[in-house]
């Protein structure tokens, strides 16, 4: 047995699987001694885990000791194998699969080395903001796997905060269909078309006086909300479209309530903000 395997019951599945599967996968082997099968996969599943060194965790699980374990995970027949990631299961075989079967299993689950490489860029630009490393690791993960959409997207939200607008709009076209549905995907050209008006806009404190000396100047609301916006100044921003929807909803073809849905997007689902502004909008709209 190697260092990358332990043997998994009931006082240690939620530490070693669940908690454990959230910093690398783990790979969940339920067996049993008399079981024919299990003896054949057994070596190959850890000649695997030695070969991949910590890259994912094997973890071996007697079904007839812990027969609970095996029902609460719908183990119908052994050997059955499932992978752990984010503490969920992720994929899962049963029987006695051939070594390059199982290779190509585990490869499913196991980030690659570009994986690897924009996880850790990520990481990095996460704790020190330096944008410019962040870019330059991404770019390598991108020569390991060119094809990969978390880099680009990943690359695109880089490129974003090192305004480079019109790079990271033609790195978000260029995902597959699927890829733009993603709600981070819309978010990220969300902030693209507020800081390209941005650019364009008048100075912060000319519209400021225009909406002081005429409250109805909606368009100075408007214009004024996308600066908060690029500037990352939220409330004010949803504060300016909610005046704009209370004055005049057809202003602009409901600009006001169309921005608000493009602010949700960028600051996420699971933003109090969102939740906040979500109520005040239905309340300005009824």
């Amino acid at each position: 047995m190697t260092s990358y395997t332990v043997e998994v019951g009931n006082d240690n599945f939620i530490p070693a699987v669940i908690e454990g599967s959230k910093k690398v996968p783990v790979v969940v082997d339920f067996w049993a001694p008399w079981c024919a099968p299990c003896r054949a996969l057994g070596p190959v599943l850890e000649k695997l885990v030695a070969e991949y060194g910590g890259r994912f965790t094997l973890a071996k699980i007697n079904s007839d000791e812990h027969p609970q374990l095996a029902m609460e995970y719908g183990v119908r027949g052994i050997p059955n194998v499932k992978a752990f990631v984010d503490g969920r299961i992720a994929d899962e075989f049963s029987g006695a699969l051939p070594e390059p079967a199982v290779r190509a299993f585990i490869d499913r689950i196991v980030p690659s080395a570009a994986e690897r490489m924009r996880v850790q860029a990520m990481a990095d630009y996460r704790d020190d903001g330096d944008a410019a490393k962040a870019l330059a690791a991404l770019e390598q993960a991108a020569a390991a796997d060119p094809g990969s959409e978390p880099v680009k997207i990943d690359t695109a939200e880089i490129l974003i905060a090192l305004d480079q607008l019109g790079e990271a709009r033609a790195l978000l076209q260029d995902l597959s269909p699927l890829a733009q549905m993603d709600e981070r995907v819309a978010a990220l050209r969300a902030q693209i078309d507020f800081a390209a008006t941005a650019e364009k806009a008048p100075d912060t404190h000319a519209l400021e006086r225009r909406i002081a000396h005429k409250p109805d100047d909606l368009d100075a609301r408007l214009q004024f909300a996308k600066l908060q916006v690029a500037a990352q100044h939220h409330r004010q921003a949803l504060d300016q479209l909610l005046e704009i929807v209370r004055r005049d909803r057809s202003f602009g073809d409901d600009i006001g309530r169309k921005t608000i849905l493009q602010v949700f997007s960028v600051l996420g689902n699971d933003s109090d903000l969102v939740s906040e502004y979500r109520k005040r909008l239905a309340s300005a709209l009824n």
